[in-house]
């Protein structure tokens, strides 16, 4: 039995309504800025440059998808569709691989645990494995060790979180909810989040509102949206309730927002496949304090747990190129930054001070 849950937001009925409106509130957006661009701009952080300390796990790097971090330290990354997914213990040291390179049928070492094509990976706190398996329409699901334990349908995964409580959530493609919640046997037990209304051109407008997930250890949900012309990270409780809005929306921002609704309204004309650039490429969520860090290509924005920007980072290697990146881990003390296909690095907490 599916529970639907809806969003605290009132959404009018009217789909070109809600669309008109909310063209007349980015207007309103526009015009504020217009007037207020000078004061608003000397109260932003500034700009800071931030180099990696050194790459780690060289050996990853084309078909990056994500990183995450296990209760006991271990490092999960999933890379597609070669390594697969990689573990790590604390020292680099690789302890599991489940490798997507299907091995011969006749073989006697072929096995059902291979993973068809990897979006997204997270870690429970008893150590169990959780696949988005976009190519197989699959999440899987597997043991600390490795062993296939289940999997259940989901129609074009592309992210997955568990929640402390046990819970998977997963985001899709064209389901007509941004996040879909199973329990820990597949069970679909709600749905929730109505997709932004930027386009009445229904697949269009879908697409726009693909997302990826993060958790914290209070239980919220954060459903990072990859395509909205100001990018934005949405919370929401265990039950599905929408909070606040993260939003990126200074001086600065306001071309490329502009551009990408003009862009908008050019494929609204079309009737080929949706094609756009993200706009917000990687999401990290500090478990401890649910502070949001957001990528935007190689722009790194550190937000608190209210939604006040603290800092903005230029992301540069070791050797001074820029970190394009696509996903982010938060530890206590470093930062660990992905990118497609440069691979992994780490970096500093910038916003820890070394104490001696």
């Amino acid at each position: 039995m599916r529970i639907r849950v809806g969003s605290r937001r009132r959404a009018l009925s009217n789909s070109n309504a809600r669309i008109v409106r909310a063209t007349y509130l980015y207007g309103l957006w526009l015009l504020a800025w217009t007037f207020a661009g000078t004061a608003v701009r000397a109260q932003e952080p500034e700009d800071v440059d931030l180099s990696a300390k050194q790459r780690i796990l060289p050996t990853v790097g084309p078909g990056l998808r994500a990183v995450r971090q296990g209760t006991d330290g271990r490092l999960y990354v999933l890379a597609s569709p070669s390594p697969g997914l990689v573990v790590v213990d604390t020292k680099g040291k690789q302890l599991l691989s489940i490798n997507e390179m299907p091995t011969a049928a006749e073989s006697p070492d072929a096995s059902h645990s291979l993973i068809t094509f990897g979006e997204d990976c997270d870690v429970d706190a008893d150590g169990k494995i959780y696949v988005a398996d976009r190519g197989a329409n699959l999440i899987r699901v597997f043991s600390g060790d490795g062993m296939p334990l289940r999997s259940f349908v989901v129609k074009n995964p592309v992210s997955v979180a568990v929640t402390p409580e046990g819970e998977i959530a997963v985001a899709t493609l064209r389901e007509p909810h941004l996040v879909m919640v199973f329990d820990k046997n597949g069970k679909e037990v709600r749905e929730f989040g109505d997709p932004e209304p930027l386009s009445a051109r229904a697949d269009l407008n879908r697409f726009l509102n693909i997302g990826q997930l993060g958790t914290d250890a209070q239980g919220h949900l954060y459903y990072a949206f990859d395509y909205l012309p100001e990018p934005t990270v949405r919370e929401y409780d265990h039950l599905g309730y929408a909070g606040q809005d993260i939003q990126y929306t200074a001086i600065d921002a306001m071309p490329t927002a502009v551009a990408i609704r003009k862009e908008i309204e050019r494929q609204e004309q079309k009737t080929k496949e949706p094609f756009f650039r993200r706009v917000l490429t990687g999401l990290g969520v500090d478990h401890s304090n649910g502070e949001v860090w957001m990528a935007l290509n190689n722009n790194l924005l550190h937000f608190d747990a209210v939604g006040t920007r603290l800092a903005t980072y230029k992301i540069y290697t070791p050797q001074g190129a820029r970190l394009e990146a696509n996903t982010i881990l938060i530890q206590k003390d470093q930062l660990i930054i992905g990118s497609d296909p440069l691979g992994l690095y780490l970096f500093d907490r910038p916003d820890k001070k070394k104490t001696k």
